[in-house]
C-alpha cells in the first residue's frame, strides 16, 4: 500500500499561506556556496551536473535556491566539490564561523558571478604590494563616482 503524502500549510506573521516544503533563505544561502565552490574549482555547471547525474538545469536551480538539496543530494555535491558538508552551513546557526578558513569562504559569498571571480584572481596574481594597493585605490575611486 502506497504511503499517502500531505502538504502541511502554514500560516505566515502576514497572514499569507505558506508551503512548508517550499525554499527559502537558507537554500538560497545554501546555493550560493554552491556557486562559489564550483567557480573556485572551475568547474561548469554542466561538469558538476554529470558528477551528480542530474541536468544542468538543476545544478541551476540548486544554486539559485529555487530547489531544495536533500541530504543525500548535498553528500554528492560536498564529495564532488571536495568539500565537507559542514562547508554548506554555518557553524552556529547565526551566521558567525568557527575558523578564519570559514570565515574567508563566508566574506567571499558576495561574488555572484564569473566576472567578480576572475577580477579576484587577477587582483591575486599581481606579486607587487604597491601595484596592488593602487589597484585597489583604483577600483575605489570609480566606485565612488558611481
Amino acid at each position: 500500500m502506497a504511503k499517502k503524502t500531505t502538504l502541511k500549510i502554514i500560516k505566515e506573521s502576514n497572514g499569507g499561506l505558506k508551503n512548508q516544503r517550499s525554499t527559502g533563505k537558507h537554500d538560497f544561502e545554501l546555493g550560493m556556496r554552491i556557486r562559489l565552490r564550483r567557480m573556485e574549482m572551475k568547474i561548469s555547471q554542466s561538469e558538476l551536473a554529470d558528477k551528480l547525474g542530474v541536468s544542468f538545469q538543476q545544478v541551476q536551480k540548486y544554486e539559485k535556491g529555487v530547489n531544495r538539496v536533500g541530504a543525500a543530494r548535498l553528500q554528492q555535491v560536498a564529495t564532488a566539490l571536495d568539500v565537507p558538508v559542514t562547508f554548506f552551513f554555518d557553524d552556529d546557526g547565526l551566521g558567525k564561523r568557527a575558523s578564519d578558513g570559514k570565515r574567508e569562504v563566508e566574506s567571499l559569498l558576495f561574488i555572484d558571478s564569473a566576472f567578480s571571480l576572475r577580477l579576484l584572481r587577477a587582483y591575486a596574481s599581481v606579486k607587487s604590494q604597491a601595484v596592488q594597493r593602487q589597484f585597489v585605490s583604483l577600483i575605489e575611486s570609480i566606485a565612488a563616482d558611481e
